[in-house]
């Protein structure tokens, strides 16, 4: 990923250049989408959506793996506490 600044885009902006936008997340350069002047999205080079994805299972696991280590945690427990992580 590079070292550049993120570039932030109002939606309607973004609707507009999207070819645009694409190509930047091609280039490893993310875009932050912005609606009312909130940023409420991005559009990220796949590979980096790849790897939050692998570092959020293994995440999961770590945090399953830990539990069921402490006797006072159950199974259905850690799995209740696993599910009502927000996505």
């Amino acid at each position: 990923m590079s070292e550049q600044p993120v570039q932030t885009v109002s939606i309607r902006e973004a609707r507009e250049h999207l070819a645009a936008v694409v190509d930047r997340a091609e280039r490893d350069e993310p875009t932050v989408i912005t609606r009312r002047g909130r940023e409420v999205a991005a559009v990220v080079p796949m590979e980096l959506l790849r790897e939050y994805r692998r570092w959020e299972e293994q995440e999961l696991v770590r945090l399953i793996e830990e539990r069921r280590a402490e006797s006072t945690y159950s199974l259905e427990e850690v799995m209740a506490e696993t599910l009502a992580r927000p996505e």
